[in-house]
């Protein structure tokens, strides 16, 4: 089996798996990070994005083989106590109801921030119509990302 080396959350590592293994196997079953979810396996609905080179990718669809030299983001690599702006603003706006589609939401509120740090109903709409929410909690994610976005435009004025 072929082996890749590729940094996950700020660490270099190197794994050995099969080409065709995606992504998303390689994070929950050889690193043991759980907080990226399988939903469809298709990359249709959202669940398992990350941030590959700062960009917001279904991990579901991007196979072992594609890896090499990657800086790969996991919802782990925001914080690990829920203190990243965008985690606290999750949980001010009680976003999250089964959670299942959670973690991509926020890899893919976070891509729009970093990208749009103010963006409008409309931008987040447009960003976020891809990470399907069985439970309908739009419009708790949409006040969480214009909350994120004040704590983070908070947290930069302070620095």
């Amino acid at each position: 089996m072929p082996q890749r080396t590729f940094k996950v959350n700020g660490k270099s590592v190197t794994i050995t798996a099969p080409d065709d293994m995606p992504l998303l196997w390689v994070l929950r079953d050889r690193l043991q990070l759980l907080g990226t979810h399988y939903g469809c396996g298709t990359g249709q609905c959202g669940s398992c994005t990350v941030h590959v080179n700062d960009k917001a990718i279904r991990s579901c669809i991007i196979a072992f083989s594609e890896l090499d030299g990657l800086d790969i983001v996991t919802i782990e690599g925001l914080s690990g106590d829920n203190s990243h702006p965008i985690q606290k603003a999750w949980i001010e706006e009680e976003v999250p109801q089964c959670g299942y589609c959670q973690s991509g939401q926020i890899m893919a509120a976070m891509a729009l921030l970093n990208s749009n740090p103010q963006p409008t109903d409309t931008d987040i709409n447009n960003a976020m119509q891809g990470i399907l929410c069985r439970c309908g909690t739009y419009p708790r994610i949409r006040k969480a990302i214009h909350r994120a976005s004040r704590l983070l435009a908070d947290k930069e004025e302070k620095s």
